[in-house]
């Protein structure tokens, strides 16, 4: 079983978007953790919905190609993601990306060190998680992120009025 960290955001319709995909990972695999939701304002698309961002952690026995195509597309799929060509920021049902896979391939998300909607759910979960290429903790990773004058957008607001984690089995 590989141990995988997943990021997922949605902004269009993002509460339930986020509670099916995360229901629909369980028949997948394993769950093994998940961040709290965190509310964040669209990067590159002003004037979009805000975003509502968690991290999960997944234990699977796919490698990462079929677990993209199949676990990842078929999630996305059922929850209607159009993807734009010509709009890689437009609103979307639901994004699943994999952040970090436990061997090492696929390489790490590198929104990781870029982004605080993708780092601050992970450094959650994986606090300790050295970010390959990078060197650094995630923890680490986040809260620079997230200081002030940090080159990143808006610091992730968690959500109290949304936990996924009765969802995910793993109590609230």
């Amino acid at each position: 079983m590989a141990l995988v960290a997943l990021s997922l955001g949605s902004n269009i319709e993002p509460a339930r978007n986020l509670t099916l995909a995360v229901a629909m990972l369980r028949g997948a695999g394993r769950i093994v953790g998940v961040s709290r939701v965190y509310g964040t304002e669209p990067v590159g698309a002003p004037g979009s919905p805000s975003f509502l961002n968690a991290a999960v952690l997944f234990e699977t026995p796919l490698d990462p190609a079929t677990f993209k195509r199949d676990v990842i597309g078929g999630i996305e799929r059922a929850l209607g993601r159009v993807r734009d060509p010509g709009d890689r920021n437009a609103p979307r049902t639901i994004d699943i990306d994999i952040s970090l896979w436990e061997s090492g391939a696929p390489p790490p998300d590198p929104d990781i060190t870029r982004r605080a909607h993708v780092a601050v759910p992970l450094a959650e979960l994986l606090p300790e998680w050295i970010v390959p290429g990078d060197g650094r903790p995630l923890g680490q990773v986040a809260a620079a992120l997230v200081a002030p004058g940090a080159a990143s957008e808006a610091a992730p607001r968690p959500r109290a009025d949304l936990s996924l984690r009765g969802v995910a089995g793993l109590g609230a």
